[in-house]
């Protein structure tokens, strides 16, 4: 859609225009990482990167003076496994951890309860297709493959957050996926701090989400004077979206090219 309501001719073609018109050394760029830069996969280990796509971000960090990061829900060590030997500043966890310089990722929360997080995988028994990541903060149950389990799924996930009610905790829905994960900690939350820090501060932060799990980041855009992306999904306040993950990488493509 344009900014107007009418239907583009190309799907994704405004977004397309208005992203290559950025300038990458003053902004800050800011991906979500699993169905923004790479394709959903069904199950979050089928993921691969491809070499093209590493050295991509490679100019793309060159090109921003450092200042790109990823923001995802996954955590930094899932991130780097997959980029390696790339390795690129990053949010994780829905900004329960950050990784910016050096080796160190600093941990923003503790981990759930060891009661919680062994009774959130007995979900697993419902349907060989129903996928657990423990992050330790957080437990995310994918139904991808389980896609008749969403209901049970969802009856489990409150039942077992109830039972612990003095835990500050709470549930985040997702693209066919529930996730338990400690409250106060947004991906807003880690924008706001991510842009206090060098060399992020200063810059515009330009955010590029596809998710529900997404929007906190993009309501805090206004107050850092950012701009934000969607892929595949309407959220109201920004500047396009893109038709897919591969449109957005033409796009960045065209970003990084001298």
């Amino acid at each position: 859609m344009t900014a107007d309501g009418a239907s583009e001719a190309v799907p994704g073609e405004a977004a397309f225009q208005n992203f290559i018109r950025l300038d990458p050394s003053r902004i800050a760029l800011l991906l979500d990482f699993d169905g923004t830069l790479v394709e959903i996969a069904a199950t979050p280990d089928a993921v691969r990167v491809s070499d093209d796509l590493r050295a991509l971000l490679a100019r793309l960090l060159k090109k921003t003076g450092g200042a790109l990061a990823l923001v995802s829900g996954r955590p930094v060590v899932d991130l780097d496994r997959l980029l390696a030997p790339l390795v690129l500043p990053i949010v994780g966890g829905h900004g329960a951890e950050m990784r910016l310089h050096g080796d160190e990722i600093v941990h923003v929360v503790a981990s759930l309860p060891d009661a919680l997080r062994r009774r959130l995988p007995e979900a697993c028994a419902f349907d060989p297709g129903i996928v657990m990541e423990d992050k330790g903060y957080s437990v995310a149950l994918h139904y991808r493959l389980a896609p008749t389990q969403e209901e049970r799924l969802r009856r489990h996930v409150v039942a077992a957050r109830a039972a612990f009610p003095d835990e500050k905790i709470e549930v985040l829905p997702g693209k066919a996926m529930f996730e338990v994960k400690r409250s106060g900690v947004s991906k807003g939350e880690a924008l706001r701090a991510l842009m206090r820090q060098p060399p992020f501060a200063g810059r515009q932060p330009v955010f590029i989400g596809d998710d529900v799990t997404d929007e906190s980041a993009f309501a805090s855009l206004p107050e850092l004077g950012g701009i934000g992306f969607s892929v595949a999904r309407e959220f109201a306040g920004l500047a396009g979206v893109f038709s897919s993950p591969a449109q957005l990488r033409d796009a960045l493509q065209v970003l990084a090219t001298d």
